[in-house]
């Protein structure tokens, strides 16, 4: 697990609307590199690329769904910060065997057709953590 090459792969903002919110980001400077609906999440995304990473902002398309529960609770902002690692399945088993709380124990599909898994935010520094490779 002390692989120096991990890095993170996005930071993920809740946002009621990816088009206003996306504005401000196109007014930064930044060009957005797409959008993509992940309907078994619920969610709608638009990636921004900055330097080696991108900011993902994402909009629920479900009033039920996890992203329009989390703007329900805490409103828009930081949603996750994901960080991109070797070997996704073993990095679980390894968090598993050691205590932390993870969300998913086997991977699922994300954006991008990539594998990715969420870890607790209750062993993560309260910060929802996904993990992907």
């Amino acid at each position: 697990m002390g692989d120096k090459t991990l890095k993170i792969e996005h930071v993920g903002i809740a946002v009621k609307s990816l088009e206003e919110s996306g504005r401000f980001y196109e007014d930064l400077g930044l060009l957005c590199s797409g959008e993509e609906e992940v309907s078994e999440q619920k969610v709608k995304a638009a990636f921004f690329p900055i330097g080696e990473t991108r900011i993902e902002l994402l909009e629920s398309t479900d009033p039920k769904g996890p992203i329009a529960k989390f703007l329900d609770k805490k409103g828009p902002g930081l949603h996750h910060i994901c960080v991109e690692v070797a070997d996704l399945e073993a990095t679980l088993r390894t968090l598993e065997a050691q205590g932390y709380e993870l969300i998913d124990t086997k991977p699922r599909m994300g954006a991008g057709g990539r594998k990715v898994a969420f870890v607790h935010p209750k062993s993560s520094g309260g910060v929802l953590l996904e993990l992907t490779e």
